[in-house]
């Protein structure tokens, strides 16, 4: 029995023989199409443009590598803190530094699996498209060993899932995906949609796909940060940005309801112009906030080398060595500057003691020994989009 919405332009809920219905969507490109007029064309032009800015001002930068690493590491903590997590982006950095406190949440290998699943997506762009394959392979890395391990990583669900309350049943849910039986149908409709030559914007293609693959919701745990993942993947693809520095989850996390309630809205209403507005702000604000924040390690670092030039002395090339590799990785120990710098252990505590005494670096640890020093400012530039204390 087909259950009718109010609008089937976006799918239809079709009643199962168990009873409860499921949501069965309709290929992409939406019919009757997108309209791109009046606001919608506005945000998609704004859009376009803070984009190509972002693009440009990381160009600036020294090493751009090094500012993709940290904005990776950045959205795995927001992404992860949307699923549940309380891992904050100083303590994956301190997990990575090798500073261990009883205090310090246990989830953050849930973190590190989206850097390794992020990183491995990337590098894989280089030899295959975003495709059903790639997600399969970003999906198992995501959970590898971490919680929903046990909810067949990599592999597309074979059993019903639903979505509402923490621990409500399948009759009590808000919204229930395709069955199991028509999941490789309607993946294999969004495989050939991202696949195609549609006339659609590019950037409405992506809010149509991002939605599309949350409505489908094809793995028992993981689909909300693949789902994000994927916006990411089909940016760098399709070339849009040279680096991946656009991340949303800061944006979705911030308007949590109004996001989940935009996507519903799409499945009952058919209502895609609304969700694509919403996207596309999105876009806009997470670009201008990561053109700034380059903007402004470009200024910090001009002002920290000018430091390490005019008072380190004969030290200044070894502190510049330093300050490159804390823009990689903001917390360092006297044992890691002295394998930087290949000098002995007290020129390396004096090194550390001249960023202490320029401001540079703050001890974190209050320990005696196995001291580990941050880069407070450089990290504050992060700490300003994410939730972290």
């Amino acid at each position: 029995m087909v259950m009718q919405n109010s609008s089937n332009r976006a799918g239809r809920y079709i009643q199962q023989s168990s009873g409860y219905r499921a949501f069965m969507p309709e290929p992409l490109p939406p019919d009757p199409q997108v309209q791109i007029t009046g606001e919608l064309q506005s945000l998609l032009s704004r859009a376009d443009r803070a984009l190509g800015r972002l693009d440009g001002s990381i160009q600036t930068l020294p090493n751009v590598d090094l500012f993709v690493a940290m904005y990776v590491r950045k959205e795995a903590v927001l992404s992860s803190q949307i699923e549940g997590t309380q891992s904050s982006l100083q303590d994956v950095l301190a997990a990575e530094a090798k500073v261990l406190t009883p205090e310090a949440p246990k989830d953050v290998d849930e973190v590190f699996n989206y850097v390794a699943a992020m990183n491995y997506g990337l590098a894989r762009l280089n030899d295959l498209p975003v495709s059903l394959r790639l997600i399969r392979e970003i999906h198992e890395r995501l959970l590898e060993g971490v919680r929903g391990q046990h909810l067949t990583p990599g592999e597309f669900r074979r059993s019903q899932n639903w979505i509402g309350p923490e621990g409500c049943t399948l009759a009590e849910a808000t919204y229930i995906p395709p069955p199991p039986h028509e999941v490789m149908r309607v993946l294999g409709e969004l495989e050939q949609f991202l696949h195609g030559q549609s006339p659609l914007p590019l950037l409405i293609q992506i809010g149509l796909a991002h939605s599309q693959f949350e409505t489908i919701h094809p793995f028992l745990d993981g689909n909300g940060r693949v789902g994000r993942l994927l916006i990411t993947f089909l940016l760098c693809e399709k070339t849009v940005l040279q680096k991946p520095v656009l991340y949303l989850s800061y944006y979705f996390k911030r308007h949590r309801q109004e996001y989940y309630d935009l996507l519903q809205a799409v499945r009952d209403k058919g209502e895609w112009e609304p969700w694509l507005a919403f996207f596309l702000n999105g876009i806009i604000e997470v670009s201008r906030q990561a053109t700034e924040t380059a903007r402004r390690i470009l200024a910090l670092r001009e002002t920290h080398r000018e430091i390490i030039t005019n008072e380190f002395g004969r030290a200044a090339g070894n502190g510049h060595r330093v300050l490159e590799h804390l823009y990689r990785l903001p917390m360092i120990s006297v044992t890691t500057v002295r394998e930087l710098t290949d000098t002995s252990y007290p020129a390396a505590n004096n090194l550390i003691r001249n960023f202490v005494k320029s401001g540079m670096l703050t001890e974190m640890t209050g320990y005696k020994r196995n001291r580990r020093f941050m880069y407070h400012e450089y990290l504050d530039l992060f700490h300003g989009t994410t939730s972290d204390g």
